[in-house]
């Protein structure tokens, strides 16, 4: 069953943006690509770098799907699942969230199973 845990308000994410939230010990990178009320959460932390960084990545489009380039070493993570472009084997976790009645929610039963 899904429970949901509100993270902030849409209006706490920049269009263009991402923030980071702190859930269970887990830094989670929420992104706001546009206007819209679309977001997408993956893990904040950079395999690469191992850095907490990515919510404060530039989002961008590459073949009509949205990722985010880590601000350090600036590999790529889709927003979608977190698939790293260039190492496949470096993806991050991806959470399902939701936005409901202007609040950013995270599914709390996906993160139990993590």
């Amino acid at each position: 069953m899904n429970s949901w845990l509100t993270l902030c308000s849409i209006e706490d994410i920049l269009p263009g943006s991402g923030l980071c939230a702190l859930v269970d010990d887990r830094q989670i990178a929420l992104f706001r690509p546009h206007d819209q009320q679309q977001v997408f959460a993956l893990s904040n932390i950079d395999p690469f770098a191992q850095a907490s960084v990515l919510s404060r990545g530039i989002i961008g489009e590459h073949q009509g799907e949205l990722w985010v380039a880590s601000p350090l070493k600036k590999q790529h993570f889709r927003l979608q699942d977190g698939l790293c472009m260039e190492d496949e084997s470096r993806s991050i976790a991806s959470y399902q969230v939701r936005v409901d009645q202007g609040k950013v929610q995270i599914n709390t039963a996906q993160l139990a199973a993590q």
